[in-house]
């Protein structure tokens, strides 16, 4: 897959999931908050399940999970078990749009934890993002200026995002085998385990129209924007596909004024500045790379009657943008020449 088509899948991924958190909010006034969770992701695995009946060969020709997958499968369903539970608790317990805004600080878990446990690159400039993302986010999570408290729904909303971090890495290892099994998994396990935890609390179950509601609201939200996600991160890696998927949050926050008719404060107005220029960083540390590599360059000229071959080798560093996996430049002839005079 081509970087633009990964980049698409992912903004478009992020799209299918900012509708989440605004609808989630309508429908929690009519379902306990682990029922809701456990709806969402049965929704979505059901809705991907029937869904790869339309596209069997599709399916047929992806590479299937093995026995040395069973670890990151079960560390996916479990985070996915935990994650949309403590969601559920923080939106129904504050701002629809504070917790929009604060589902980017999974950028920074998903990349810290790519960084330190399965070693991939961060760069100077993502780490600036990573600390103005942060940033915003401690500015959404307090309370105000008469108290240094922190709000317990900006926590649980919090803890979600570090626990789908993790998940986004577990996933990442399993990203090349079959999208379909992946978010099937996914969505029906995840399911049934927080509807086992809702029978246990003992949750009013809903009606049948809230129940259609919520699972339709699975497959769009969850279902069909975890596929995309995870056909996105197999060409761009864990800590890239996030980056692009930093503008749900921002498409949720709307979403929460238009149909909740939440109000502005100053403090969500400052660390949602704050949070577009990290997220603005993110995404340009993802299209831009700078590289430094080595040349050699063979020239064969006549001096005195004899002939001399010389061979230049020097560094050559540029910028491009990720389109494609390959690139190309070139010198001009008085650059070469250039070079060339520096060997005498």
């Amino acid at each position: 897959m081509s970087k633009i088509k990964a980049i698409l899948f992912a903004i478009l991924a992020a799209a299918f999931y900012a509708v989440n958190v605004p609808l989630s909010k309508l429908l929690l006034a009519h379902v306990g908050e682990t029922t809701m969770a456990a709806l969402l992701y049965l929704g979505a695995g059901v809705g991907i399940g029937i869904l790869s009946l339309f596209n069997k060969k599709d399916r047929a020709e992806s590479e299937k999970l093995g026995k040395s997958d069973l670890p990151y499968v079960i560390g996916m369903i479990i985070l996915d078990i935990v994650a949309p539970i403590l969601l559920m608790l923080g939106i129904s317990r504050g701002s629809s749009a504070n917790a929009s805004l604060l589902g980017n600080f999974e950028i920074v878990a998903t990349t810290v934890i790519a960084l330190a446990i399965f070693r991939e690159a961060v760069s100077r400039r993502l780490w600036i993002a990573i600390a103005l993302i942060t940033l915003s986010s401690i500015i959404l999570s307090f309370e105000g200026t008469d108290s240094f408290r922190f709000s317990y729904a900006s926590l649980f909303v919090l803890g979600a995002t570090i626990c789908w971090g993790l998940e986004n890495n577990c996933t990442r290892k399993i990203s090349s085998k079959s999208t379909y099994d992946i978010v099937i998994l996914k969505g029906v396990f995840s399911g049934l385990g927080a509807l086992a935890i809702a029978l246990i609390k003992r949750e009013a179950f809903p009606g049948f129209g809230y129940i259609a509601a919520a699972l339709a609201l699975g497959f769009v939200a969850y279902g069909l924007s975890i596929f995309l996600y995870v056909r996105a991160q197999s060409a761009l890696g864990a800590a890239k596909t996030s980056a692009y998927y930093a503008v749900a949050p921002f498409i949720g926050a709307f979403l929460s004024f238009v149909i909740l008719r939440e109000k502005l404060s100053w403090t969500y107005l400052i660390a949602l500045a704050v949070m577009v220029l990290g997220a603005a960083l993110v995404v340009v540390d993802t299209l831009k790379r700078n590289h430094t590599h080595l040349h050699a360059h063979t020239f064969t000229h006549t001096h005195d009657g004899s002939t001399h071959i010389h061979t230049v080798t020097h560094e050559h560093e540029h910028d491009h943008y990720l389109s494609d996996e390959k690139h190309g430049h070139h010198h001009s002839k008085a650059e070469l020449e250039k070079q060339l005079a520096k060997t005498h």
